[in-house]
């Protein structure tokens, strides 16, 4: 099946300009409580996270924002009408709790919901957008994730869901002139349903793409699937939000997890860990921790996601939420990212033509990184071949390393219209 309708629906979609509000250049690396604990928070469980992500290397890796998610508040709001917290969940209160985290190092964040209530039942900030906004600007917090649940009627809001999150992009920039402080960063959690990647960077610096993930491979694939039609909705201050991550949390042997994690850092974005990590291994942890994995999410130079170049089980273009695609590549500060993801159930050989990619030069040999091995593996001309794992994948590094050797033949890497100056075509 083809993207036709697809594809001429993100016309344009690098064309809208990002929220530059100061905040958030870079995707946000962190801990969000969702996906261990759902419900089941209280202010001790967030703290002993913190000093675990102390503890394990991840605040020094640079997860350095720990935030709630749902559930944190009680059923209903104050007589005055604000939203109240938690007094059995939190009981010294939420600006005790956020100047405990900050005092660790981290930033920290709060869920709310644009409709009347959250998806867990519990008060949401539609028609209450500033008030909440100034609550939980006093609680401490910097970062809001605004989800969409609990919509009003149409003859309620008599609006279209970019006209829900306005006032709360509004609510956000107003507080910040009022206070004088960097605004909130707003990430907006709206599942793609409404093309959130064509006007999602007008309020937020991130926006989710598709629904919620679940911890197997077929939910990796088909998010990696959708995503990659999306690619150039994303660079600095916007980028499609895959959802937090999954490793731990199910039945990913170790190859799908490393796959997850670097398909997720590579299209930049935001790198949320979900892992309860009182129970959290070694293997998980090296994987969250790659520093040259992270330093791409991270790069300073080039804010743009990794994109296809071939499909490789598919024909180029093809949406198959089983088989995505199968071969990236992007720019980064220190030469040019490559991806190979193995979909197939058996570990497959994979190779590609070097000038597949856009950002490579033709005619020049380049030194090969491995991102996982953490090796240098010699020097690629024009081709490079890997013997992939089930569902893993082999993250590399290219950098320009000169001219390739003379007399290789064919004299073009793509031998196809390569023409002599007497008009002889070559190597054909």
């Amino acid at each position: 099946m083809f993207l036709s309708g697809l594809l001429a629906s993100l016309v344009g979609v690098s064309g809208v300009v990002a929220l530059n509000t100061g905040v958030a250049k870079l995707p946000v690396l962190g801990y969000n409580t969702w996906n261990a604990f759902r419900c089941d928070i209280n202010e001790s469980l967030i703290l002993e996270t913190g000093e675990l992500m102390v503890k394990h290397g991840l605040l020094a890796a640079g997860y350095n924002y720990l935030n709630l998610d749902d559930c944190y508040s009680e059923k209903n709001r104050s007589k005055s009408g604000d939203i109240v917290a938690s007094a059995a969940k939190f009981p010294s209160g939420m600006k005790n709790l956020t100047n405990k985290i900050h005092k660790l190092g981290f930033k920290t964040g709060i869920y709310s919901d644009s409709g009347w209530f959250t998806c867990g039942g519990y008060p949401g900030s539609f028609s209450n957008e500033l008030r909440d906004l100034k609550t939980f600007k006093d609680w401490g917090f910097d970062y809001l994730k605004y989800d969409n649940c609990a919509i009003p009627y149409d003859s309620i809001t008599r609006q279209g869901i970019v006209g829900r999150y306005q006032p709360m992009a509004d609510a956000v920039a107003k507080v910040a002139a009022e206070t004088k402080t960097e605004p909130i960063v707003l990430s907006l959690c709206e599942w793609g349903w409404s093309q959130v990647w064509q006007w999602g960077k007008r309020f937020g610096q991130s926006w989710r793409t598709t629904g919620d993930i679940e911890p197997h491979w077929l939910s990796l694939a088909s998010i990696i699937n959708f995503n990659s039609f999306l690619t150039t909705s994303t660079d600095f201050y916007g980028r499609n939000d895959l959802d937090m991550l999954q490793l731990g949390n199910g039945n990913l042997t170790d190859d799908e997890a490393k796959s997850h994690f670097t398909a997720w850092a590579l299209m930049k974005s935001p790198l949320f860990i979900g892992t309860d990590l009182r129970n959290v291994t070694k293997e998980t942890l090296e994987i969250l921790t790659n520093r040259e994995i992270l330093a791409i999410n991270q790069d300073p130079v080039y804010g743009e996601s990794i994109s296809p170049f071939r499909w490789g089980v598919n024909p180029d273009w093809t949406s198959d939420p089983i088989n995505p695609a199968n071969y990236w590549s992007g720019q980064s500060e220190n030469g040019t990212v490559f991806m190979m993801l193995n979909t197939r159930d058996e570990a497959t050989k994979m190779s590609f033509n070097l000038t597949e990619s856009p950002w490579i030069r033709a005619g020049r040999k380049y030194s090969v990184r491995d991102l996982w091995a953490h090796t240098n593996n010699g020097t690629a001309i024009r081709n490079f071949t890997a013997t992939v794992p089930p569902h893993g994948v082999v993250a590399l590094l290219l950098k320009d390393a000169g001219d390739e050797p003379n007399g290789i033949f064919p004299e073009c890497s793509v031998w196809w219209q390569c023409t002599d100056r007497n008009g002889t075509r070559v190597g054909g």
